[in-house]
Order: structure tokens, then sequence, then C-alpha cells
């Protein structure tokens, strides 16, 4: 795995979490108990959109950068 890989896997694990922590914080603050498996889901699936749209904006200013170049 090369550095941009790992870099894609750390942001959208990180961003991921971030977001279920905060939307838990919010269902706890309107009186709603804590669900294990819905933080996980929304961790999952938030941190997915986050690292496939990373990699897409990685491409697309890779091909910008490779046009500009050649």
């Amino acid at each position: 795995m090369n550095a941009q890989t790992k870099a894609i896997i750390k942001s959208g694990l990180l961003s991921g979490i971030i977001f279920a922590g905060l939307m838990a914080g919010s269902d706890y603050a309107a009186g709603q108990d804590f669900r294990i498996w819905k933080f996980i889901s929304r961790a999952g699936l938030f941190g997915l959109f986050i690292a496939i749209w990373s990699t897409y904006n990685l491409k697309k200013q890779a091909d910008k950068d490779n046009g500009k170049q050649g």
C-alpha cells in the first residue's frame, strides 16, 4: 500500500468516526439511547463516501496536472 492509499483510508476512518460521534451526540441530546450498530453503520458509510470522494478528487487533480505538463 502506498502513502496516498494509507492517507485516504486514515482520513475516511477519522472523518467517519467524527461524523458518527456528532450524530450520536445529537441523538443523545434528543433523548435517544446510544446504539452501537447505528454508530458503526454511520461511521462506515460516511467514511466510505469520503474515501471514494477523496480518490475521485485526487485522480481528477492528477489528470489536470498531467494535462498541463503534456
